[in-house]
């Protein structure tokens, strides 16, 4: 039976979350078949991210004080994201303060720093040590620090210490594509690690989402062609009207 037809047997309910392997073969289609750039990417992602802290947490329920959004950025592409993301949600009329700690050199990155600057998004130098504080100042915290396939050895010195701190605080985490430091297989959620209340998958669920359980598991991917859908066995439910997120 080929491909195709297996595919037009399943089920909606029969959703294929990717393994790691899968992934990395999903983004490089994206970036040398369909000719997506990266920064492109990260730019949709890092979109999508924020409209879905939006259905989380709508503005119209939040005073001011609630507005803030305290954003954790690793060195990688999924720090590039919550850079992205930070963005948007000052756009969106929210208030972000950025936490990244390792800065990397490259364009990409710099670009995205530059942009929230220019923005007035505040970047803090340090974290607190009394997590009480965090817990005063902000509303909710967007976790982007480690993405798929990015182990505690990426994380290192600052980043590994705000995630000790990320799982320390009492108000919501916002994950983005997996919550950080959790296996992007087995997934995680145990003693000492990560429990977000939201997670946004960026693409296609991973593996370890269906470890999640929290409130809202949001996917970020319409803009994913059809056909790479269909490769990779991707049923997922629609995006209602011009939304580019939508729930799980």
């Amino acid at each position: 039976m080929s491909s195709v037809a297996r595919l037009d047997l399943e089920t909606p309910e029969e959703r294929h979350f990717l393994s790691a392997s899968e992934a990395a073969a999903l983004e490089r289609e994206l970036l040398e078949d369909y000719r997506f750039g990266r920064q492109q990417l990260v730019e949709l992602c890092g979109q999508a991210s924020a409209m879905a802290v939006t259905k989380a947490f709508p503005l119209p329920s939040l005073s001011r004080k609630q507005k803030t959004v305290l954003v954790v950025c690793g060195p990688e592409q999924n720090g590039a994201v919550g850079l992205v993301c930070a963005r948007h949600l000052r756009v969106f009329e929210y208030e972000p303060t950025i936490f990244y700690p390792t800065r990397p050199r490259g364009p990409l990155h710099q670009d995205l720093t530059t942009q929230c600057e220019k923005m007035d998004i505040p970047f803090l130098s340090y974290l607190p040590a009394e997590v009480q504080l965090i817990n005063d100042a902000y509303t909710l915290v967007v976790d982007a620090v480690l993405g798929p396939g990015e182990g505690p050895a990426e994380a290192a010195g600052p980043c590994a210490r705000a995630l000790d701190t990320l799982k320390l605080l009492s108000i919501p985490l916002v994950s983005l594509d997996v919550p950080s430091g959790w296996d992007t297989e087995t997934g995680g959620g145990g003693d000492g690690e990560l429990r977000p209340d939201v997670l946004v998958s960026l693409v296609a669920p991973k593996r370890c989402a269906g470890r999640f359980s929290g409130r809202h598991h949001f996917v970020a991917g319409r803009f994913l062609p059809e056909e790479v859908r269909r490769k990779f066995a991707l049923h997922l439910p629609g995006y209602a009207g011009t939304d580019c997120v939508a729930a799980l």
